[in-house]
């Protein structure tokens, strides 16, 4: 190992050590190094990658010169040392998001960063062939955000066999929970930083029940190890998000309550950068206290996103509704909504201060669902919510808060600090809105087609109560700015 590798801020510089490889290497042997950076010290764990290496990965957030420091359990591993310099970020990398202004995220360099995902819980277990095909069509999109399961699934439309188990398996097919797969785990480290290269956060799920290979059902200390050793191996990625599951109540008979809370409290513990945390319910009850510490953002399972003012009040922190339901012709409610409407949905949560997430379930011959299994996605909606995100980058660094003014179309409208205004009009469809603006004021006005993606600024200014015309049809948006800052700078 060279240990005199330069490395990018918020990149990952890596230990290989050799060494024993009798007993359970996995869980006899205690590794983990100690970063320091001046007067800071950063405590990583290390793991074990089968074939006798051991690694310890970390992200150094400061350019400058790195020293570390083993420790272990085992004396061939202890006491290693070495340095490393830190240099500044290449293009496009701006280190791990991070929660801004309460309601919003950025990245870690303070660019403003707005979420707008999409699902493809399984992708990463469908073979390369189908998985590189999966990443050729991220790239066509402006999607910067995908949820992903660790483990692999079983559900409806999904019925094949993962070509990788992250388990040791016997000549029987039996799991040993005691023995984790390095090679399983080397695939998923691939395709996160595959997206980090795209600039996508990989959202990770750890846990969801959707299962015929027994992990859904493992024992609470099997569970712990597995968590343990998911955050020492992907970590150090800058754009990893910790998602504690999808659907955890649906698991509560054998993972109760307290149990999530162990789990939050291990990956807080031991991740040193701090990711994003979330839970993900199944039923539409939101019955996890999402006040507690270690949740950093609200991630919602529900149909009527007009309840997000209601759920940031509660809560007080972001929320992303990343499974508002998904566009497809399934024959099941939740993913045989419209194009349209999934659009709507984005719009009404986007504008009244919260996130949403995309998903698609179009019926295929050989089962390949976007929101499962990747591939190529089959709708319309995909093209829309880019439009909307280039809207939302185009307004204010520090995103958008409901507006509750009297003047305003109140029922799904935002905007920040009053330089900045939208009114979504959604399914209504006046001809004219002539409510009244401050008095005093000369505003410019762009009417915008959600749908067709067009931006049309109107002639003129606008003032007090001048009536502005409207297209008189449904999914139109005004966007209203002061003359002095109707161009972003």
């Amino acid at each position: 190992m060279n240990d005199m590798n330069a490395i990018e801020q918020w990149g990952i510089f890596e230990i290989a050590l050799e060494g024993p490889q009798t007993g359970n290497p996995f869980h006899e042997v205690e590794l983990k190094a100690i970063f320091a950076y001046h007067h800071r010290q950063i405590e990583v764990d290390g793991f074990y990658d089968g074939a006798g290496v051991y690694k310890i990965r970390f992200m150094p957030d400061s350019p400058g010169r790195w020293k570390y420091t083993t420790q272990s359990s085992c004396q061939a591993l202890h006491g290693k040392q070495g340095e490393f310099t830190c240099i500044p970020v290449s293009q496009g990398n701006h280190g791990p998001v991070r929660v801004r202004n309460r309601y919003h995220f950025e990245y870690a360099d303070g660019t403003p960063y707005f979420p707008f995902g999409t699902t493809c819980y399984a992708w990463i277990h469908q073979g390369d062939e189908l998985e590189e095909q999966t990443l050729e069509t991220l790239k066509q999109t402006s999607f910067n955000k995908i949820r992903m399961c660790v483990f692999p699934k079983h559900y409806i439309y999904n019925a094949n066999e993962p070509v990788y188990y992250p388990f040791e398996r016997s000549e029987t097919g039996e799991h040993d929970f005691m023995r984790f797969n390095p090679e399983f785990f080397r695939h998923l480290e691939k395709r996160v930083a595959q997206l980090r290269d795209l600039g996508i956060e990989a959202d990770i799920i750890i846990f969801h029940p959707y299962d015929r290979w027994g992990y859904a059902s493992m024992d609470a200390e099997g569970d712990y190890r597995y968590v343990r050793y998911l955050i020492s191996r992907l970590a150090a990625y800058r754009n990893v998000w910790w998602s504690m599951a999808n659907e955890y109540d649906f698991m509560l008979s054998t993972k109760p309550m307290a149990q999530w809370d162990a789990y939050f409290r291990i990956v807080q513990e031991h991740d040193p950068y701090q990711h994003l945390r979330s839970i993900h319910n199944g039923e539409f009850e939101m019955n996890y206290d999402h006040t507690k510490p270690w949740i950093t953002h609200v991630c919602v399972q529900h149909w009527d996103v007009k309840k997000v003012k209601e759920w940031r009040k509660k809560y007080r922190k972001p929320v992303i509704n990343d499974e508002c339901e998904y566009e497809g012709n399934i024959p099941l409610p939740w993913g045989s909504i419209t194009a349209q409407e999934l659009v709507h949905r984005f719009w009404i949560m986007v504008t009244n201060g919260g996130y949403a997430g995309h998903g698609e379930t179009y019926l295929h011959p050989e089962d390949l669902l976007w929101w499962s299994k990747g591939g190529i996605l089959r709708g319309e909606s995909w093209q829309r919510i880019g439009f909307l995100q280039t809207i939302m980058k185009e307004g204010p660094d520090d995103g958008l808060e409901p507006m509750d003014a009297s003047w305003e179309w109140t029922r799904v409208s935002g905007g920040m600090n009053g330089e900045y205004r939208i009114f979504y009009f959604g399914e209504h469809q006046p001809a004219a809105w002539s409510t009244g603006l401050p008095k005093g004021v000369e505003y410019t006005v762009e009417v915008i087609d959600t749908w067709n993606m067009t931006i049309t600024l109107l002639e003129g200014t606008f003032k007090d109560a001048a009536e502005i015309p409207l297209p008189g049809k449904p999914y139109i948006a005004l966007r209203i700015r002061p003359v002095k800052t109707s161009a972003k700078k």
